[in-house]
């Protein structure tokens, strides 16, 4: 990843404007900032979330709060708790996310 042309700047999360994303089961609410190509995204996923498909874009993604399970098209699967984060390239390992409790999560992609 290339970071270019970005001027130094600060993000009040609480006033980003939220959108909401339907999963197969629960919501996703993301607040959204877009840098040049790199997104970055505070997520929070309603307790009993499931993903509605496999993604297959690279993300870099903290958990700060909650719990999540990420399960890989291959049948593995990771459990993150706040302070713990993943990476995953673009196209690399097809993965969907779930959790039973909700999660906030930010994410660099």
């Amino acid at each position: 990843m290339e970071m270019k042309d970005i001027p130094f700047g600060t993000t009040d999360w609480a006033k980003i404007v939220p959108t909401e994303h339907k999963g197969e089961t629960g919501m996703a609410t993301w607040r959204t900032q877009q840098f040049g190509n790199i997104r970055v995204r505070m997520v929070e996923y309603s307790a009993g979330y499931l993903a509605d498909h496999w993604c297959e874009k690279g993300h870099i993604l903290l958990c700060l709060e909650g719990e999540l399970h990420t399960e890989l098209a291959d049948g593995r699967e990771f459990v993150l708790t706040p302070g713990t984060s993943y990476q995953v390239a673009d196209h690399a390992e097809p993965h969907r996310s779930y959790t039973k409790v909700g999660a906030k999560l930010f994410i660099v992609d």
